[in-house]
């Protein structure tokens, strides 16, 4: 594979990453936070959700483009990673939570459709925040604010946490090199010994 390749590949990867977790936290902190500062009880849970409807197939785009960008590098990586101590343990756990933050990722999206869906049924829904409930909250609104509380943290836990393994793995992938360098060295050192020995 050639190096512009590799580049690409590697660009897709963390900029879809990036823009994932960016994503996710902006959300959590500025959509949300926002939503729930309206004065009209009845708007925040409605604010929320336009906000985050506009973000999903941006959001879906940047998981695809950074699935993409993974698969290629595993690929491209994959003599590497089945011969460097720490590389096949640092792929497997990425992989994991990979999948764990698209699943909590989806998650999110189908309880935010859930709650959307509740309020525009409701013709607005009272609100304490986007996903705190208020005593007069309907119960399907409610529901879904539930699930979304603890979600809007875990998506930009799990995509921070790639962030740190990806990073990890460029060190990997920088330290090669001179791993290789190494043994090769220890290599021929070994074979000029034999040799010495042999002739002595």
């Amino acid at each position: 594979m050639t190096a512009d390749r590799h580049t690409v590949l590697r660009s897709m990867h963390d900029i879809g990453l990036a823009a994932w977790f960016g994503g996710s936290l902006m959300g959590a902190f500025g959509v949300n936070g926002a939503a729930a500062a309206a004065k009209d009880p009845t708007e925040r849970v409605r604010l929320s959700s336009i906000g985050w409807a506009k973000w999903a197939p941006v959001q879906a785009a940047a998981i695809g483009v950074h699935l993409v960008g993974s698969l290629g590098m595993a690929r491209a990586d994959r003599g590497r990673v089945a011969n460097q101590d720490g590389a096949v343990s640092n792929t497997v756990i990425k992989t994991v939570l990979t999948a764990a933050a698209m699943g909590t990722t989806l998650a999110s999206g189908l309880a935010g459709a859930k709650t959307a869906k509740g309020a525009k049924d409701a013709s607005g829904a009272p609100a304490a925040g986007a996903t705190e409930p208020g005593s007069d909250t309907p119960a399907d609104v409610a529901e879904g604010q539930a699930a979304l509380k603890p979600l809007q943290w875990i998506n930009p836990v799990l995509t921070s946490v790639l962030i740190v393994l990806a990073a990890q793995q460029g060190e990997q992938q920088r330290t090669a090199p001179a791993l290789l360098t190494g043994m090769f060295g220890q290599g021929i050192t070994g074979a000029r010994t034999a040799l010495k020995r042999a002739a002595g």
